[in-house]
């Protein structure tokens, strides 16, 4: 029996952990070739370790123990020459592109008077311009295939003003505007362009949000922002990646410019 994404190839970036891992698993189970991508070093401006080269090796075992291809390389959303680079060495294995999966962010938690530039600038670069660079690399690609998905990891705080997360907040809800706009834009091409939703996730993100209580009892009226309306804290990553395989199917073939909410009802409340 063929899988929902068979022959399909993904290019999936912040590949090494988390989210991203599970998305080019899920993808590898159900058929898809990887090209995964990460940075694999931590930023001055965030508090919590990111992605290592270990952690990206990891990745390329577990989805090889599907059956499925990968070529994983190291790379910076921030520079569009790098992500380019690492796309092309994946054409160079698998000759076509289907799917593209701009993952990569980052996220810390403070009040807003103590965003300094540093972090304003390192946020915005990575969660916003890493998502418009990953799709400006990967959109030609899928044009000369002849259609394709995208799909763009955005929030609940891409759709709802939550508190102590300000250059996040900012950021996903830019990721919105980038995917309505470009799936009016390419649609003629047949590509369509998604963004996904999730509440919080069980992944090593999370380490990034400590502190986020203490901010929460100087205010409690803003506590129940947080609250899911599922009794749920945390969903798993794969509850996500199911959204992202969905996306990248052909069960999805008239779904462009939505706005998907794994969310445990946060956004409803």
């Amino acid at each position: 029996m063929s899988g929902r994404v068979e022959g399909k190839v993904a290019f999936i970036t912040g590949a090494a952990r988390g989210m991203g891992r599970s998305h080019a698993l899920r993808l590898a189970e159900e058929g898809a070739d990887i090209i995964a991508v990460d940075l694999l070093e931590d930023y001055d401006s965030v508090g919590y370790p990111l992605s290592t080269p270990s952690d990206l090796d990891a990745t390329v075992k577990l989805v090889e123990e599907t059956g499925r291809r990968i070529v994983a390389r190291r790379a910076d959303v921030r520079d569009p020459d790098s992500l380019s680079a690492a796309l092309d060495a994946g054409l160079a294995e698998f000759g076509h592109l289907d799917v593209v999966v701009a993952n990569a962010g980052i996220c810390t938690v403070q009040t807003w008077d103590k965003v300094d530039r540093q972090l304003w600038q390192d946020t915005l670069d990575t969660n916003l311009t890493g998502v418009w660079n990953t799709m400006v690399a990967g959109a030609p690609h899928l044009i000369a295939n002849g259609g394709g998905s995208i799909i763009a990891t955005s929030s609940t705080a891409g759709l709802k003003g939550i508190p102590f997360l300000t250059p996040y907040v900012a950021s996903k809800h830019g990721v919105v505007g980038i995917a309505r706009s470009l799936s009016n834009e390419l649609a003629r091409h047949q590509i369509r362009v998604n963004t996904v939703h999730p509440t919080g996730v069980d992944t090593p993100m999370l380490v990034g949000l400590g502190g986020l209580e203490p901010l929460i009892s100087l205010d409690p009226d803003v506590g129940g922002i947080f609250q899911n309306s599922l009794p749920v804290n945390l969903i798993q990553p794969r509850d996500v990646s199911e959204a992202v395989l969905f996306l990248a199917s052909e069960e999805s073939r008239y779904v462009t410019g939505l706005e998907f909410t794994i969310d445990a009802g946060n956004t409803t409340r």
